[in-house]
């Protein structure tokens, strides 16, 4: 899938977050967003990922040539990011099967391989709420890495990982990044030292 936008802006009352970006992002990309804390990387995101939509300018969303209209993206994109809750209720088994049934997984995953990919095995019948910030964030990585769509979102994406889990977060990108296009927006570099392009938000700061 690929993602253009037009002159795209974004303000919060009298203030632009960002004004005039214009960009393409290739299927099977990998772009890191890059910008100090509070310059809008998160805010980028929500706008790719038609959470949120552009203050000015047109975002255009095309799978095989053909447009996409903004209420079919969601099943296109999966997002990670620590700002995302997760259903605090549900055992680590429970979440898996819930999420799959409105976003398949990767064809080669199913829950019980993604329990033994997070190293979950002891926790698989454990409620969310008892796990630690880095589990759920383990967590959330996962279910974005594992579903099977084109397009991945992912925001400091080894926010509360300590050092064996950002070596985990690096493994399952490149296991499942493939030729999937990823938008990886942080500060840390070794969240996007994988990717090719970097694009800085504060180019498009008026």
């Amino acid at each position: 899938m690929n993602i253009a936008l037009e002159n795209v802006g974004k303000k919060y009352r009298y203030e632009w977050i960002f004004k005039g970006l214009s960009f393409q992002f290739q299927a099977s990309g990998k772009y890191a967003i890059l910008g100090p804390n509070g310059s809008g990387k998160s805010t980028f995101l929500k706008i790719l990922s038609g959470h949120l939509s552009p203050s000015s300018g047109k975002i255009i969303f095309t799978k095989r040539n053909k447009s996409l209209d903004i209420n079919a993206v969601y099943k296109e994109i999966s997002y990670a990011a620590p700002y995302i809750e997760l259903i605090e209720e549900f055992t680590l088994l429970e979440i898996l099967r819930f999420q799959q049934k409105f976003k398949l997984y990767h064809p080669t995953a199913t829950p019980d391989f993604i329990i033994e990919l997070l190293g979950f095995e002891k926790s698989r019948h454990k409620e969310i709420r008892f796990f630690s910030s880095g589990m759920k964030q383990r967590l959330k990585l996962a279910l974005a890495l594992c579903a099977d769509v084109p397009v991945i979102l992912l925001d400091e994406p080894t926010t509360n990982l300590d050092r064996e889990g950002i070596g985990w977060y690096k493994n399952m990108v490149n296991r499942f990044g493939g030729e999937r296009l990823i938008v990886v927006a942080s500060n840390v570099e070794e969240d996007f030292e994988f990717c090719t392009e970097k694009i800085s938000i504060t180019d498009w700061k008026k």
